[in-house]
């Protein structure tokens, strides 16, 4: 087995200054993210995400990302839409072979969200995902084997924060199976 892509890479290193206490992007932006978990009562929840919605889809510095993961047959397959004040702006499809849905699942949030944030007009990021844990781990700063996509992304959010202090995201679970009734 090849060695060098199973090894901790220097910027997830606790020495390394970027994941010191008070230099991580949770320490240092913590009231610019949050995540919206399903709760018990599904039908609000629902609700709330419908409302947020709207109201983002007519707010010109606001972006919205819907996304999907699925394996069949070793083909992971993940789609994702971007919209922006009520327009369809992208719609990427990722295929790959011999990866896991967790894997697609956050190489598409990675994706997605680096391309929003080049938009020098959003502010507001809404992400409606159905892997929420998955998204969870941008933001961790321990050893975990995707950690190579969460370092690319956590460069591009903390560039995006720092440039405006109304900018934000949000995170949003949204099983793409979920049954209102």
């Amino acid at each position: 087995m090849d060695d060098k892509h199973n090894k901790i890479f220097s910027f997830f290193s606790f020495f390394n200054k970027e994941f010191n206490s008070r230099n991580c992007i949770v320490d240092i932006f913590p009231d610019r993210f949050s995540f919206h978990p399903r709760s018990s009562n599904i039908k609000k929840h629902i609700e709330n995400l419908e409302e947020t919605m709207l109201r983002a889809s007519f707010d010109t510095f606001s972006s919205i990302v819907m996304l999907d993961a699925s394996i069949m047959n070793q083909v992971a397959t993940s789609i994702s839409h971007i919209h922006s004040f009520n327009k369809p702006i992208i719609k990427t499809l990722y295929k790959a072979i011999n990866i896991t849905t967790a894997k697609a699942e956050l190489f598409a949030i990675c994706c997605d969200i680096n391309q929003v944030v080049t938009n020098h007009n959003i502010k507001h990021i809404m992400v409606i995902t159905d892997s929420l844990h998955i998204a969870r781990r941008i933001f961790n700063s321990s050893t975990y084997p995707y950690q190579i996509h969460s370092a690319a992304i956590l460069l591009e959010l903390r560039e995006f924060f720092s440039k405006d202090s109304q900018n934000h995201i949000k995170f949003w679970d949204c099983h793409s199976k979920q049954q209102l009734l």
